[in-house]
């Protein structure tokens, strides 16, 4: 499975950005679609993710409320709507496939490459 992360930018603190995640490859629908970020000098921590039919998702604590994911089956996307935010949520976001939940990389069998999100105050 191949991912592609795109949308990340930078951003005014209480604006809205949404970053996509595009799979492609076998087995495809065996796999949840997770996004991660790894902010400058942390460790990459578990944002979202949702299952590949749709039925479960599940977010962290700090973007509930905030964040919302969706899977748009005709274009294989994955989207991350990020509403009202800010300075703390400046990251690389990446995307993977895998088991989820718990939003954990250890169930992360292949990743994207990560998109940039930059929130200024």
């Amino acid at each position: 499975v191949q991912l592609q992360a795109s949308g990340g930018g930078l951003v005014e603190a209480g604006g809205s950005l949404n970053l996509s995640c595009t799979y492609s490859g076998e087995s495809v629908d065996l796999y949840a679609t997770m996004w991660f970020r790894q902010a400058p000098g942390k460790e990459r921590e578990g944002v979202s993710c949702i299952t590949y039919y749709g039925l479960r998702s599940e977010y962290a604590e700090s973007v509930k409320g905030r964040f919302t994911i969706s899977r748009d089956y005709a274009k294989n996307t994955v989207y991350l709507q990020m509403n009202n935010l800010n300075t703390d949520d400046t990251a690389v976001y990446y995307c993977g496939a895998g088991g989820c939940p718990p939003i954990s990389a250890r169930y992360v069998t292949f990743w994207g490459q990560g998109t940039l999100v930059t929130v200024s105050s």
